[in-house]
């Protein structure tokens, strides 16, 4: 049966005391448990303040790793730090992208068969004037991207959960894109100068087993894992979510103030004029928005002003490198983009029956980050440097 499905995972509880009258997510964004997180899971540190780690509340017990951007010592307030790859310095970003391409080909090449095995990695990122303990919200507002291995036997025998499951949904805006912006959204996008990035049309990408990804633009990688060993891969990689970025600023804007211009700072502000800002589409359905927050006062709290989405690379049934983006729905694991919907279960005996495979990979990987210059090992009582 095809069906978005959930997965039950299990974890080791984390020994952290949260302070009395203090929320989780806002201890999570603490330079303490930032600390604690390198201390106790980090694999991998660079000048850079690139932290590879292994995810304690993890996706999958197969494989599952981050890479965070790290500057929780270095800017205290949490509003003010990168959430997405365009506020990075290059030269930070030129390392983040070659610790992707490395990691993204080591699980390639420990799973190659996209029959047995589903193969992703990317970021979800959020508006930063989201309040920290809404519903949602990433735990850790700070830029980091997920690389997740799922076994699709377990997938297989896992529940079909349901679709109006609240981490399927978004609250109905990525559903308004769907319905009344998709033939615009397309084209805008389709403005864009790509070479490698090939749009995809159809479903003909989405997973046999979820049916998902549903209704979002996708392009295939043309070379597949090659393509990402070159800087013009990331470039386009970095051209798809700046379009994002355009689209998303300039239909609120529209939203919040009728006939509104061009968003300041726009990256591609001639395909705005020319495309966005001259179609009826995609007005109207602005309109929409602004008078339902008119007379909505929940609607207008839960609008996302400010750009927040996913955006990932998987591996379809057919072997291909497939990218796609979204708006960033309620639920906040980039999973659910692909219809997996992960249940985290208190179980350290269950946990443990999978940890010494997964940590064997974890410092296969490692090795090869430290062996590309890429960062020197962290020792915990896990593993060794």
């Amino acid at each position: 049966m095809i069906g978005p499905r959930e997965i039950s995972v299990p974890f080791r509880p984390i020994p952290l005391d949260v302070p009395e009258g203090m929320k989780p997510n806002e201890f999570f964004n603490s330079p303490e448990n930032l600390a604690d997180l390198s201390n106790n899971n980090g694999l991998l540190v660079n000048d850079e303040d690139l932290l590879f780690y292994r995810k304690a509340l993890g996706h999958s017990n197969e494989f599952d790793c981050s890479i965070i951007y790290n500057t929780s010592q270095k800017i205290l307030n949490p509003l003010g730090r990168p959430v997405r790859r365009t506020q990075v310095p290059d030269n930070v970003k030129n390392v983040w992208n070659r610790m992707n391409q490395i990691i993204i080909s080591f699980m390639l090449e420990q799973y190659p068969n996209p029959e047995t095995h589903l193969v992703l990695a990317g970021e979800a990122s959020l508006d930063s004037t989201w309040p920290i303990t809404s519903p949602g919200v990433p735990s850790i507002r700070m830029l980091h991207n997920h690389f997740i291995v799922f076994d699709k036997q377990q997938l297989k025998e896992a529940k079909i959960t349901d679709t109006s499951n609240p981490n399927l949904t978004d609250g109905g805006q990525h559903s308004l894109f769907a319905a009344y912006m998709q033939e615009v959204y397309v084209e805008f996008l389709s403005s864009l100068d790509l070479k490698i990035l090939k749009p995809m049309s159809g479903e003909s990408s989405s997973l046999a087993l979820t049916g998902y990804p549903q209704g979002l633009t996708r392009w295939e990688i043309q070379g597949g894992i090659d393509s990402l060993k070159s800087i013009d891969f990331w470039h386009e990689y970095d051209q798809i979510l700046k379009g994002f970025l355009d689209f998303y600023r300039t239909f609120f804007a529209q939203v919040s103030s009728r006939n509104s211009g061009v968003p300041k700072n726009a990256y591609f502000p001639q395909e705005i004029e020319k495309i966005l800002l001259f179609n009826n589409g995609f007005l109207s359905a602005a309109k929409k928005v602004r008078d339902k927050c008119l007379n909505d006062a929940k609607y207008a709290s839960d609008i996302r002003w400010q750009p927040a989405f996913k955006q990932l690379i998987y591996r379809d049934d057919q072997g291909r490198l497939i990218v796609t983006i979204s708006q960033n729905s309620i639920g906040n694991a980039i999973t659910e983009l692909l219809g997996v919907v992960v249940k985290r279960t208190p179980d350290a005996e269950g946990y443990e029956q999978s940890e010494p495979a997964l940590i064997e990979k974890l410092l296969k990987v490692r090795s090869r980050l430290i062996e590309a210059d890429l960062g020197y090992g962290i020792k915990t009582k896990y593993w060794d440097k």
